[in-house]
C-alpha cells in the first residue's frame, strides 16, 4: 500500500466499532479530532493518538508530518503500536513484553484527573539507549502524577537505525542538506501536537515540562540544545542523562567517524544502492545489519536541529532559559556492568594504569576512587563521568542563566534490590516518581509494599508535581529542596528525603577538567571510556586551566 493510501485509510478507520459502555466513557473534542478514552478512577486516559503521519514506505528516515484532522470518533481506549526495536536482552531487569511493533508507532497517550483546566503539564520521554522501549509501558502509568492535578503525556519515538541513521543520500534528499535526528524531530512534533491540543483535555500548553530517564533525559538535553524545540516547553527534568559526545554530520571528531560515514559503512552492508532500495528492506535486516556495524544511536550534530556538541552549547548558554530537576542514582552501573572497565587484578596494577593514563590528574582521581576498594571504585568512575558529572553540570548551567536549578541523588535501597547486589541501581527511582512500584517489569527486584516504600514514592511524587506546577518541588510534611545557588544545595532520596550541600566533593572538577581537555584535543571522545579505559589524557589546554 502506497504511503498516500496508508495516510487515507489512517484517517478513515477511526471510527471504530466502540464497546456498548462506549457513551459513559470521556469524549475530548481537539483541534486534531474526537477522541474517546477510558475513565480510571477520577482519572481520564486517551491511549494511540497519533500525533504524526506515519513515517512508512517513503516517509521512512524524514521529519515527521503533522497528523491531519480526522472524522468522527477515534477510538482511544488502546495503547498503539511501539517502535521496532531489537527484542529485549534475555535475563534485563529492564525487558518488557512490548506486544505489537511496527515503523507505524508514532502514538502519545494522556492521563487527565477529571474537571481540570489550565492544568500543568509534563510530557513524558522514555528511556532506553535510543534503541527500545515505549511511552506505554506500565511503569510510566500517569495515574498518581494525574490524581495531583497534572496533564502527563507519554510519548514513542523512533529508535535505533530507523530513528538516528544518517547517510550523504538521505542528506542529499533533505531541504537542509542534513540527515539523523528523526527520533528527536518526532519528540520536537509530539511537543507541537501537545501545544495545539492539549487544552482541551485540560492542560496548560504554557505550562509544560519535558521530562525523561536515561536516554529520555538524553533527549530532554538534545531539545534544550534544539532551535526547533524553543518555545515548545517551559521546565526540564533530566534524570539519569548522560552528556557524552555525539557524532558530526560530515565531519570525524572526537575519536568517532562521521555521522553519514557510519551510516554508509551500514548501508554498504546492506547492499543498497538507491533510497528506494533502502527504504524497502525489512526492519529486522536493518536492526541487524546495524548491529553488527557496531552501530549505536545517538544523536547527530548538523548544525540546524543540533547545532553543536551539547557541552559547547551549555557553555556558549545557548540552550533553553529553563528551570530544571536533574539528578543520578548511586548505584547506576550496578544494573549496567557492560559499561564498566575490568577490574585491575590489584591496588597496585590500578594505581599503575591510573597514573599512566591520567598524569597530573592522577592523585586527584585516586583519593576520589581509591585502590582500597577496587570493585567500588571502578563502578563509581563509571557512574560519575556518565551520570553524576551530567547531573551538576545541567543544574550549574541553569543556575547560571538564573534559572530556578535543583539537584538529587537516588540513594535508596530495598530488600529485593540490594539482595540483588542492586542498590540504588540504573531507573530505579522510576516506579517512585510515578508511583507505580506494583507495575515494574517482570525481573525487576520487587519494591515491597510497605509504608517506608509508600511514604518515600509519595514524597517523590509530590516533589516532581510541585515543580512541575510551580517550579519550586515541595512535599508537604517533608524537608524543603534548596535550589543548588552558591551552596551547592541537593536532596537525598533514601528513605526520608534530606537535603544537604557539596554533593561528591572533588568529582565534578575531576570530570570537567577531563571533558575539557579531550574536547580541546579534538581526537578523544568523552563518554564510558573512562579510569582504566581512558586513553592518555593531553595535558591541559589553556582554555582547560
Amino acid at each position: 500500500m502506497s504511503f498516500r493510501l496508508r495516510v487515507i485509510a489512517l484517517s478513515a478507520a477511526v471510527c471504530f466499532a466502540l464497546p456498548a459502555a462506549a457513551d459513559q466513557d470521556p469524549v475530548v473534542r481537539a483541534p486534531v479530532g474526537t477522541m474517546r478514552g477510558v475513565s480510571e478512577g477520577a482519572v481520564n486516559v486517551f491511549k494511540g493518538l497519533p500525533y504524526a503521519q506515519p513515517p512508512v514506505d517513503v516517509a521512512r528516515w524524514k521529519p515527521p508530518v503533522e497528523m491531519p484532522t480526522w472524522n468522527g470518533v477515534r477510538d482511544a481506549t488502546k495503547f498503539g503500536a511501539a517502535c521496532i526495536q531489537p527484542k529485549a536482552r534475555s535475563g534485563s531487569i529492564y525487558a518488557w513484553d512490548l506486544g505489537e511493533v511496527s515503523e507505524d508507532c508514532l502514538f502519545l497517550n494522556v492521563w487527565a484527573k477529571q474537571g481540570v483546566s489550565n492544568a500543568p503539564v509534563m510530557v513524558w520521554i522514555h528511556g532506553g539507549a535510543l534503541t527500545t522501549g515505549s511511552g506505554s509501558e506500565p511503569m510510566y502509568d500517569g495515574t498518581k502524577l494525574a490524581e495531583r492535578g497534572v496533564v502527563v503525556v507519554s510519548i514513542n519515538y523512533r529508535l535505533g537505525v530507523l530513528g538516528y541513521l544518517a547517510h550523504p543520500l538521505l542528506s542529499a534528499e533533505s531541504n537542509g542538506n542534513i540527515s539523523g535526528n528523526y527520533g528527536l524531530l518526532d519528540q520536537i512534533e509530539a511537543l507541537r501536537w501537545v501545544k495545539r491540543n492539549i487544552a482541551a483535555f485540560g492542560g496548560d500548553p504554557s505550562n509544560v515540562t519535558i521530562a525523561g530517564e536515561s536516554a529520555g533525559g538524553l533527549s530532554v538535553m538534545y531539545l534544550m540544545a534544539s532551535p526547533p524545540a524553543r518555545g515548545l516547553f517551559h521546565k526540564a527534568i533530566a534524570q539519569s542523562a548522560y552528556m557524552i559526545s555525539t557524532p558530526e554530520l560530515k565531519q570525524s571528531r572526537f575519536g568517532e567517524q562521521a555521522a553519514e560515514a557510519i551510516g554508509a559503512r551500514i548501508v554498504t552492508a546492506l547492499g543498497a544502492k538507491d533510497l528506494p532500495s533502502l527504504r524497502s528492506i525489512e526492519p529486522q535486516k536493518l536492526m541487524e545489519v546495524a548491529a553488527r556495524v557496531g552501530y549505536f544511536p545517538l544523536g547527530t550534530i548538523d548544525g540546524r536541529v543540533l547545532p553543536r556538541q551539547l557541552v559547547d552549547v551549555f557553555d556558549r548558554d545557548e540552550q533553553a532559559s529553563v528551570p530544571i530537576i536533574a539528578g543520578f542514582n548511586s548505584g547506576e552501573i550496578r544494573s549496567l556492568r557492560f559499561l564498566a572497565p575490568p577490574v585491575p587484578r590489584n591496588d597496585k596494577a590500578y594505581q599503575l594504569q591510573i597514573r599512566d593514563r591520567y598524569a597530573d590528574l592522577a592523585d586527584g582521581f585516586l583519593r576520589l576512587y581509591p585502590s582500597a576498594k577496587l570493585e567500588e571504585s571502578i563502578l563509581a568512575t563509571t557512574r560519575d563521568a556518565l551520570y553524576a558529572w551530567t547531573a551538576e553540570r545541567l543544574v550549574r548551567k541553569q543556575t547560571a542563566l538564573g534559572q530556578p536549578a535543583f539537584l538529587y541523588l537516588f540513594d535508596h535501597g530495598y530488600p529485593a534490590a540490594q539482595k540483588a547486589g542492586l542498590h540504588a541501581f540504573h531507573a530505579a527511582e522510576l516506579p517512585y516518581v510515578f508511583g507505580t512500584a506494583a507495575r515494574t517489569p517482570p525481573l525487576w527486584p520487587k519494591v515491597p509494599s510497605t509504608p517506608v516504600e509508600r511514604k518515600l514514592s509519595d514524597a517523590m511524587l509530590d516533589y516532581w508535581a510541585s515543580f512541575i506546577r510551580t517550579t519550586e518541588p515541595g512535599a508537604e510534611g517533608h524537608a524543603p529542596w534548596p535550589a543548588y545557588g552558591s551552596t551547592r544545595a541537593y536532596m537525598t532520596f533514601a528513605g526520608e528525603p534530606k537535603a544537604a550541600t557539596h554533593l561528591m566533593p572533588g568529582m565534578y572538577e575531576l570530570n570537567e577538567q577531563v571533558v575539557c581537555r579531550r574536547r580541546a584535543s579534538g581526537a578523544q571522545a568523552w563518554n564510558w571510556n573512562v579510569g582504566v579505559l581512558s586513553p592518555t589524557l593531553p595535558p591541559a589546554a589553556e582554555s582547560c586551566r
